[in-house]
């Protein structure tokens, strides 16, 4: 794959990677903010900014009108680490994402009816996914269990709907004034079109906007967990659940690699061990999945279940800790890691086919300072060996380095 890179003067990363007869033009914008960059006091910013951000600019007041009217389509995400604007546009009107994602990387607009507006969008979708559904807050009690000082402890829609309803209008505006510049993004490009256009489109439109100096935030580092950390809620569920939480290294470190090699020699669909064993054979859930969060931080290796009636939470605990301590003590069949490595291949070629995914993961591996690493990828996941999987998992699976959570049913 041929990825080409130029850096504007104010500090924008623009990356371009053409596929003939492609034809919808990708462009991406991935900002180097997200939950972590907000405070204690106030955390949900980035994700209702990211809201705002669709609520226009003078030149632009209503964002999606025109791209609508050009064929094109847009959307966003925040995550704890990152926000990203993409836009899909037939390429004979892509210069139109340059010009709207340069106009709105410094021209928003806070009027109080467009803020408020979008503070109650945010506030129901906090209600509708923390509060309303059923183990919806279990997330962010399992955050607040697993870091003491890091910003993961809180989720990216925020800890408090407080946080929400109350943030004044300037804690947002120098949240946008600070971390929305040129030198904290990455402009990534897909489609049938010449590198030279794009290098010619990005300066017209995103060269005039000033560098801020965006520094890399000096985080706490979360100290390393030596004592298990348990706890039991009571709610109106349907079934008892089990949370079980381990803090891993980061996306960007070596460590990543096993481990995510784990979760899926654990959890990957029917023929997982925890679906083949836990489920099928012992009958101990109704639903059990392990990920891991890749962070770019130090991040967490999850497992969540629902455990039906009739079976004893302590039990279930005590047979994912059996299957745990078979991966530290006993080497995985060569059979079964070649099957894990095969899929991740699959999974890399299938999520660089279209140019919506491809834009997207050429601009985060970009922002993290690792774009030949994305691309090869495949081969980092080749290298790890049974040996690598077991000295992963007696790192991670430490009885010291473990958050439970029993969520249990009510009456």
């Amino acid at each position: 794959m041929v990825v080409n890179r130029k850096i504007l003067d104010n500090g924008l990363r623009v990356l371009h990677h053409r596929v003939e007869g492609m034809q919808m033009v990708y462009v991406n914008i991935v900002y180097g903010v997200g939950a972590r960059n907000e405070s204690y006091e106030h955390t949900g910013l980035a994700h209702l900014l990211e809201h705002l951000m669709f609520e226009g600019t003078k030149a632009v007041p209503s964002f999606d009108e025109p791209l609508e009217s050009a064929g094109g389509e847009n959307n966003a995400y925040t995550t704890n680490d990152v926000t990203s604007y993409y836009i899909a546009l037939p390429k004979h009107n892509a210069e139109l994402a340059f010009w709207m994602e340069s106009d709105r990387m410094c021209n928003i607009t806070f009027g109080k009816k467009k803020i408020d507006v979008q503070r109650q969008v945010v506030m129901e979708e906090f209600k509708q996914t923390k509060l309303n559904r059923p183990y919806g807050d279990a997330s962010l009690i399992l955050r607040s269990m697993a870091y003491k000082v890091h910003p993961y402890r809180w989720s990216t829609i925020g800890r408090k709907l407080c946080h929400i309803s109350d943030v004044p209008v300037k804690v947002i505006k120098d949240f946008y004034k600070t971390y929305y510049a040129p030198d904290n993004a990455v402009l990534s490009v897909v489609g049938d079109i010449s590198f030279e256009q794009v290098v010619e489109w990005s300066s017209k439109w995103f060269a005039s906007i000033p560098a801020k100096g965006v520094r890399p935030q000096s985080l706490p580092v979360e100290p390393r967990q030596v004592r298990a950390r348990r706890r039991t809620v009571y709610r109106n569920v349907p079934e008892n659940a089990l949370y079980m939480g381990f803090h891993m290294g980061s996306r960007l470190g070596d460590s990543y690699y096993p481990c995510d090699v784990i979760s899926d020699i654990l959890s990957n669909g029917y023929s997982g061990r925890f679906m083949a064993r836990l489920v099928k054979e012992k009958k101990l859930f109704s639903r059990i999945d392990a990920f891991i969060s890749g962070c770019e931080d130090p991040g967490m290796f999850w497992i969540y279940t629902r455990v039906p009636d009739g079976v004893a939470v302590e039990d279930a605990e005590t047979a994912i800790w059996h299957e745990l301590e078979l991966l530290k003590n006993e080497i995985v069949p060569e059979d079964e890691l070649e099957k894990v490595r095969n899929r991740f291949e699959s999974e890399y070629t299938f999520r660089n086919i279209g140019g919506e995914n491809l834009c997207n993961n050429l601009a985060l591996a970009e922002l993290r300072g690792s774009l030949d690493s994305h691309l090869l990828e495949p081969a980092r996941y080749r290298a790890v060996t049974a040996c690598d999987v077991m000295s992963a998992a007696k790192e991670l699976f430490r009885k010291g380095n473990s958050t439970v959570l029993y969520y249990l049913k009510r009456g």
